[in-house]
């Protein structure tokens, strides 16, 4: 349990703000947060699945890379002395695989900025190269395929307690490997509020709150349904949480900034890539946010509550990468009248010509092709406007999938030809000819936390080596509205989903999901009866090729439809423009509901 030094936290808040929900987001963040957040705290989310990948390799070629450079060069660089000044303590996950060299880099950091900072590091997620696995019990969490021969990254997704043990031994920033995203913001309230192993509906509620924030000004206005109302994105306010000492928090925005907070944008975030939100598994807690409600008590803030938690399982997520293959993408434009049939046609010869080399010389066919035409609502399937078809302009997208990089760089340099030996209209090629990439897939599995001893360092003193073994715990069964049925008939409008509600999609591995949010419960029981699980399978029946399940969330009015094998192998495997599913919600919002006139 963490110790915390203060013996009434009763009246206590804790303000953190996050300046990153990827690596590459905004550069100007931090300053905005650390001259206007009042913060206690200032977190940053940096990993994905493939940035662990490219990670891994960076360190394979060049053992003092491995972690997020920009963390320390860019935004470390620019707020540091401030940050030491306020007293505001930062925390991130910008460690990688070389959590070691993330410190040294920071030391030297502070040292040539005349401060003294104490830097600690927590690790020991990456587990490549151990012989002493249990491999033959790592399958796959979905499909149950074997854990991959050769990975090229395995992790395991750490929680929020090392990061607090790091705080109690007096850490000013902490950096870590790969860990739940909502760990950078659990890890504080931990250490603060002294919550112990089994104060569940704390770390739920902590949990809730690490990940509204975990991707950036994405629930204060970024990727929001209501886009035209967020006043300026130029100068957009990444979020600040204040927490009290029972979980319960306030999203905010900075003050002058662009940016919002509504019930709208932070009730999008809470159903952001998740699946049954009953059974939100971490490694410090299960949570259950079917009963969240979310509550305007001010302009700009939303008090968040409601999160239910129970003990989490003595399991961890592993997530390994492998390369299967290669793949090649590009693109090229084609104006003019018939525009997407040109591209088609054009595309189509292409392919064919190149199959005829490959089975003229014994070369093997393309594992997979992907043709997309952006501009004539390809993505929408049958469900594209009527004019779509005839648009005079289209982006022509395609994604090749073979075994063989030279066969593949064949293939790209063979599309050339189409510049002067095909359709008319033809042009922004644009970066020469594109060239192959591996094909990164992603094994999930799961590891009995006895497998993994967590490291906790502070400078260049090993504070403990120790596993994070818990609880085992049952799963919940699913929340229901309690509503009466409804019959369609009378004075009814026919109206768009945008109309209703808000959404917000995303992804988990070949996974996505649509959250759905009705913007006044009068319109819950039409949604309820008509945008079933089935609808929705139908709906994107084009796209997805596994099944739709429907999750339901009273507290706020919400719906969470989860699609498996949706996404044409996921993020890092995809050949489809969009390999993560941000277009989904979008894509949905057109379907069509009846509502009694007398609503609208």
């Amino acid at each position: 349990m963490s110790t915390n030094t203060s013996t009434d936290n009763s009246n206590r808040k804790i303000r953190i703000g996050c300046a990153s929900g990827f690596y590459g987001d905004s550069q100007l963040s931090a300053r905005q947060l650390v001259d206007n957040g009042d913060l206690d705290y200032l977190v940053f989310d940096y990993l994905a699945e493939i940035t662990m990948a490219i990670l891994a390799k960076a360190r394979s070629r060049n053992e003092e890379a491995g972690f997020a450079v920009d963390f320390v060069t860019v935004a470390m660089k620019d707020v540091l002395a401030d940050c030491a000044a306020k007293g505001i303590k930062v925390i991130a996950n910008a460690g990688g695989v070389n959590v070691p060299g993330c410190i040294a880099a920071l030391e030297t950091l502070c040292e040539q900025s005349g401060l003294s900072l104490k830097v600690a590091g927590v690790y020991g997620d990456d587990l490549m190269g151990r012989d002493d696995l249990p491999r033959k019990e790592m399958t796959e969490m979905q499909s149950g395929a074997g854990l991959p021969d050769k990975p090229g990254s395995m992790n395991a997704y750490l929680g929020g307690r090392p990061i607090a043990d790091a705080l109690d031994a007096g850490a000013d920033i902490v950096v870590t490997g790969r860990v739940v995203d909502s760990a950078v913001a659990l890890g504080p309230l931990m250490h603060e509020f002294g919550w112990g192993e089994s104060d569940y509906n704390q770390l739920a509620q902590g949990s809730l709150c690490g990940h509204v924030i975990e991707c950036g000004a994405q629930c204060t206005g970024g990727n929001y349904t209501d886009w035209h109302t967020v006043p300026d994105f130029s100068c957009i306010s990444y979020p600040v949480a204040e927490v009290s000492a029972d979980g319960s928090f306030v999203v905010s925005i900075t003050p002058g900034s662009g940016g919002l907070a509504t019930v709208g944008s932070v009730g999008e975030q809470i159903v952001y890539e998740i699946g049954d939100p009953a059974n939100y598994l971490l490694p410090d807690v299960a949570c259950d946010f079917s009963q969240v409600t979310l509550e305007e008590i001010a302009a700009d803030q939303i008090l968040v509550s409601g999160a239910a938690g129970r003990a989490p399982g003595n399991k961890y997520k592993v997530c390994a990468t492998w390369r299967d293959g290669f793949q090649v993408k590009g693109m090229a434009i084609y104006g003019g009248p018939r525009a997407r049939e040109k591209a088609q046609t054009c595309y189509e010869a292409w392919v064919k010509r190149v199959r005829r080399h490959f089975k003229a010389n014994n070369i093997a066919d393309f594992r997979a092709v992907d043709f997309e035409y952006l501009g004539a609502e390809h993505s929408y399937g049958p469900h594209a406007n009527s004019g779509a078809m005839n648009t005079r302009e289209v982006v022509a997208k395609f994604g090749l999938h073979h075994d063989d990089p030279n066969a593949l760089q064949f293939a790209a340099n063979e599309m050339m030809y189409l510049g002067t030996s095909g359709a008319p209209g033809m042009y922004g090629l644009g970066g020469g000819r594109p060239r192959p990439s591996g094909l990164i897939q992603i094994h999930s599995s799961l590891l009995d936390k006895s497998y993994v001893s967590v490291t906790v360092q502070l400078g260049e003193n090993i504070l403990h080596r120790k596993t994070y073994e818990t609880e085992q715990s049952a799963s919940v069964p699913k929340w229901h509205f309690d509503m009466d049925e409804i019959e369609l008939g009378g004075d009814w409008a026919e109206v768009s989903l945008e109309q209703l509600a808000y959404a917000r999609s995303g992804d988990k591995g070949n996974n996505a999901n649509v959250g759905i949010i009705a913007r006044k419960p009068e319109y819950l029981p039409y949604l309820h009866a008509q945008l079933t699980a089935q609808v929705v399978d139908d709906y994107f029946a084009h796209l997805v090729q596994g099944d739709v399940e429907r999750f339901e969330l009273p507290g706020f009015n919400a719906y969470n439809f989860f699609m498996t094998e949706a996404l044409g192998g996921g993020g890092t495997a995809s050949l489809r423009a969009d390999a993560q599913g941000k277009s989904l919600a979008q894509q949905l919002l057109s379907i069509r509901i009846k509502v009694p006139a007398e609503l609208l």
